[in-house]
């Protein structure tokens, strides 16, 4: 029997795109299995938050904060020493301190659901948060992220594509903001980025790009955003500081770094604690300077425990930290200008 030609058309135009090596569709955190994020964006002031949603039962969490300025909920039980081994989610926003609120609607969503750690008379969700300082940016400063905020980033959440930008808790970041007298910073945002390897292995990150210093991708050494001389070309933080030159002192809690990392390997809190700090390493190779007194730098870490081949922690932590470069350069680059705070998109392109 002949076999239509239609059939074999299918077969090839099916396979092909894996012969070929193609980037994958989704290159974002959400490319991890058992990831979902949501953003809620307020239109008042480019402020919001950003909810990271673990599917089941919840996923192996842990944590890194090296940030001099940390503003944070719920990390103490991310030690490896302490009982609760799951986190339902994760929660990023702006507003500084006033912002961890937006987590207490994250609760009350995934409570709503029935999802939490199980006492017998309840679920308690087990939602850690980190939050950046962003007051200053866009107008009226008393608004900011709050419980409903949470809940309707949760509410939202998918496995989507995660949309990267001057959005959720990235709406109102800035950068390069050591300058001192006749410059200025610019507008980053969020970015997110992830690889899968060949066995099925994932490892991705999210982050919300409110560093003190400039960024800088690691694959070129170059500025992409960061101090901005009057001309609004970058001055380059690193040129400054080795000459001597600098500004005014960030002041504590006005900035922060906040992201985390997850994948789909089984690991033990232990494991995921140690994934934490070595993709903490990530902003030290994208921002300069990084881990400043002036930012609460908090890196978060899930294991989904989805992939259940054998895992190297040490190769997982290496492609944590990669991932994480690339997403706050990301961070940078996606953002999008706002008034009188131009992006990098916006800017004459960095001289190296």
């Amino acid at each position: 029997m002949r076999v239509p030609v239609v059939a074999l058309v299918f077969v090839v135009a099916t396979v092909a795109p894996a012969l070929r090596g193609q980037t994958p569709a989704n290159q974002t955190i959400t490319a991890v299995p058992g990831i979902k994020v949501g953003h809620h964006t307020l239109t008042e002031r480019p402020t919001g938050c950003t909810v990271i949603l673990v599917d089941g039962e919840g996923a192996v969490g842990g944590v890194s904060q090296r940030g001099g300025a940390p503003g944070t909920r719920e990390t103490d039980l991310l030690d490896p020493g302490n009982m609760v081994d799951k986190v339902n989610a994760v929660v990023l926003a702006g507003g500084s301190a006033f912002g961890l609120e937006a987590a207490t609607g994250t609760v009350r969503w995934l409570e709503e659901h029935n999802i939490g750690w199980d006492v017998r008379i309840a679920k308690v969700p087990i939602v850690p948060a980190a939050i950046l300082f962003d007051l200053p940016v866009g107008g009226n400063p008393r608004i900011r992220p709050t419980a409903d905020c949470g809940y309707r980033a949760a509410e939202g959440a998918s496995s989507a594509p995660v949309r990267e930008g001057t959005i959720g808790a990235g709406a109102g970041a800035t950068v390069g903001k050591s300058g001192g007298p006749g410059r200025s910073p610019t507008k980053a945002g969020l970015g997110s980025y992830s690889i899968t390897l060949p066995n099925g292995l994932s490892v991705g990150a999210i982050v919300a790009v409110n560093a003190v210093g400039d960024i800088i991708d690691p694959d070129t050494g170059d500025v992409v955003a960061g101090i901005r001389n009057a001309d609004n070309t970058f001055a380059d933080a690193r040129k400054l500081l080795r000459s001597g030159q600098t500004g005014p002192r960030p002041r504590p809690a006005e900035n922060t770094t906040i992201g985390l990392v997850a994948t789909n390997a089984r690991l033990t809190k232990a494991q995921v604690n140690r994934m934490a700090l070595m993709a903490d390493d990530g902003f030290a190779r994208a921002i300069f300077p990084s881990h400043t007194m002036g930012d609460g730098d908090t890196v978060f870490a899930l294991a989904t425990g989805q992939y259940t081949g054998e895992v190297d922690i040490t190769q997982i932590g290496a492609l944590a930290a990669d991932v994480m470069a690339r997403a706050i350069v990301r961070g940078a680059t996606e953002a999008t200008g706002i008034p009188n705070l131009p992006a990098a998109r916006d800017l004459k392109k960095p001289v190296r």
